[in-house]
C-alpha cells in the first residue's frame, strides 16, 4: 500500500515557512510527502532534506521523489537533525517543519500494530527497530508499566490496566492488540466502556509515545 497521510495544516504551514526559491529547508517528519511536495513547488536553486525514521516512508519518498536533484532523503529520527546536517556539510537552513505524531499510514496499517481497532502483533515501533509494544507489555513490571500509563497516557486507571496485563501475561504472552485492548477493556469500570471512546485509546497512545521516545 502506498504511504498515505493527509498532510496536517498544509497551506497554513508552507505559508508559514515563507519560502525563499534558494532557501535550504528540511522536512523532519516527512511520512507520505505532502509537506515536501509543496515546498518544492517553491524552490528552484534552494534544497530540501527529507527526514524519516520509517523505513516505509523512506521508500515512498524515494520512489516519489526520484529524479528530483535537489532533494536529500535520510533515513533517521528528526531528534538527530544537527547530525544529519553536519553528515551534508549544511550548517545553517531557513526552515523547519516538523509535523509530530503517529500517521494515517501507521495507524491504517494493521501489521505496523498501532491499532486498538484492527488485530495485529503488538510493535508501535516507527523505526521497526528497538523496543517493541510487545517488550514493554511482556517484561516490564507492573510498576513499570503503571507509570508508562498514567504519565503518557494519563490514563487514571493505569494501575489497574497495569495489575490486569501482568496477570494475563502470567498464563500467556500478549501477542496482538487485540489482546492487549480486551484486557484493557476488562480492567475499567462498566461505565468507562460504555463510552462511545475506546477504554484503550490512552494505554495505546502510552505505549507508542514511550516506544518510540516521542517526548
Amino acid at each position: 500500500m502506498d504511504f498515505i497521510h493527509k498532510s496536517v495544516l498544509l497551506k497554513e504551514s508552507i505559508e508559514s515557512l515563507n519560502i525563499k526559491p534558494d532557501g535550504i529547508y528540511v522536512d523532519g517528519t516527512a511520512g507520505g510527502g505532502g509537506h515536501s511536495a509543496e515546498i518544492l513547488k517553491k524552490l528552484t536553486s534552494g534544497k530540501l532534506i527529507m527526514i524519516d525514521q520509517d523505513p516505509d516512508a523512506i521508500k515512498f519518498l524515494k520512489e516519489k521523489f526520484n529524479g528530483k536533484d535537489n532533494v536529500v532523503i535520510v533515513k533517521n529520527n528528526f531528534s538527530n537533525i544537527d547530525e544529519v546536517l553536519n553528515d551534508l556539510n549544511i550548517y545553517f537552513v531557513d526552515g523547519i517543519l516538523l509535523d509530530i505524531g503517529v500517521s494515517s499510514y501507521q495507524l491504517d496499517t494493521a501489521q505496523r500494530g498501532f491499532s486498538y481497532h484492527l488485530d495485529a502483533p503488538l510493535d508501535m515501533r516507527m523505526s521497526k527497530e528497538g523496543i517493541s509494544a510487545f517488550d514493554v507489555v511482556n517484561n516490564f513490571s507492573e510498576e513499570e508499566l503503571s507509570n508508562i500509563i498514567f504519565r503518557y497516557g494519563e490514563e487514571k486507571f493505569a494501575r489497574s490496566i497495569a495489575k490486569a496485563i501482568v496477570l494475563r501475561r502470567e498464563q500467556n504472552k500478549i501477542n496482538t492488540t487485540k489482546e492487549l485492548a480486551e484486557i484493557i477493556k476488562s480492567a475499567v469500570p462498566f461505565k468507562i466502556r460504555r463510552e462511545n471512546k475506546h477504554p484503550a485509546r490512552k494505554t495505546f497512545q502510552a505505549l507508542r509515545i514511550f516506544v518510540n521516545s516521542e517526548l
